[in-house]
């Protein structure tokens, strides 16, 4: 089995999860089970965590799907059918899902009676390499990115990659977006590796997404509150939710999935990783290339790059109101809190307009 045991946060990946998810619920011994999940988990994952569980008792919570209902408003319908149906602090709450369940359910438990545990299961390749590990736990603030949310590890995360089948594959693609940022950051072997996996082949992919969990749990482990390293795993990021926040707020433009938004993101820091922090330009072109030849890579008007750059200012890296971009002198040397006029970002959309953008 794969795995990485802690106190609090263990991961468990196919062979031998779910005996490890069963021997959990054992020790916790929870006075009520409750499993949250959206309107697509409900149909298409919750009927294989009973059989693969074994858990007949329980209380299904259900969420509308998407970004759109990662919100308070959806947390205060939880917070109230949980104590309709008598949750207290020896209950405990499963989270079946991609990234808008674990965020949200894990802050959902987080702060139900100052905290009950909480188990995550992701059910997207996005949540499995990125959104259920870490701990970080929140809902957004109108179109803002999570902006409220909290630091807590789930009792465990149980990775099961049979999920995987049930995903169309824009969310495939959309979780391929942090496997290949982790790339970015840690070493260029995997992030080759990233960019051209199959998904048919089961072996690579397992092998693939743990390899992009044990990068991850490596810099949280050393960071968990994110005062330095930990910031690393925002690569792409700072331009990439202010992208997806815009795409989100403007009802004529159609919203971009998470990993498709980090994607324009990676590729836009990755050229001002070029323009300000000598990053290689031929590497630069060839793997920026590669990620539009992946995802779509809209046109972005004068209009849009300056809405975008006003939204930079909610990033959560931020400090005395100065945007800090993770930028990258070569592919595993990233650096941290970089601050940038206007005027370089300006020049990278330009440049994202020359050679990437549709």
């Amino acid at each position: 089995m794969k795995k990485i045991a802690k106190e609090s946060g263990s991961v468990y990946c196919n062979q031998g999860a779910w005996e490890a998810f069963r021997d959990l619920l054992k020790v916790l011994n929870p006075s009520k089970i409750f499993v949250l999940v959206d309107q697509n988990t409900e149909k298409h994952c919750l009927g294989v965590f009973q059989h693969k569980s074994n858990i007949t008792a329980f209380e299904t919570l259900s969420i509308p799907s998407g970004e759109a209902h990662k919100t308070i408003d959806t947390c205060q319908n939880l917070w109230q059918d949980l104590s309709a149906k008598g949750a207290d602090r020896q209950s405990i709450l499963i989270n079946i899902g991609g990234g808008v369940v674990t965020d949200l359910g894990g802050f959902v438990a987080s702060t139900y009676q100052r905290g009950i545990p909480f188990v995550n299961i992701p059910t997207s390749l996005l949540a499995m390499v990125d959104a259920s590990i870490g701990g970080k736990n929140g809902v957004d603030l109108d179109h803002l990115k999570n902006q409220i949310g909290i630091i807590r590890n789930p009792k465990a995360v149980i990775i099961d990659t049979q999920f995987l089948e049930t995903l169309p594959s824009e969310e495939i693609r959309s979780g391929r977006a942090e496997m290949i940022k982790h790339g970015f950051i840690s070493y260029e072997g995997y992030l080759r590796k990233s960019l051209s996996f199959k998904i048919e082949d089961k072996d690579i992919t397992e092998n693939l997404i743990w390899e992009s969990i044990l990068i991850k749990d490596t810099i949280i482990s050393e960071d968990p509150h994110e005062k330095g390293r930990r910031k690393t795993l925002n690569y792409g990021h700072t331009l990439g939710h202010g992208i997806e926040s815009y795409f989100l707020e403007h009802k004529e433009k159609k919203p971009l999935l998470h990993g498709e938004a980090i994607a324009i993101g990676m590729i836009l820091e990755t050229i001002l990783s070029f323009q300000t922090q000598g990053f290689p330009e031929d590497v630069m072109r060839n793997y920026c290339q590669e990620i539009a030849n992946h995802y779509p890579t809209p046109h972005l008007s004068e209009k849009d790059q300056e809405e975008i750059i006003k939204l930079l200012i909610f990033d959560k890296k931020n400090s005395h109101g100065k945007v800090r971009f993770v930028l990258l002198n070569a592919i595993g040397m990233p650096k941290i809190d970089c601050i940038l006029p206007n005027e370089e970002i300006i020049n990278a959309f330009k440049y994202y307009e020359t050679y990437f953008a549709d």
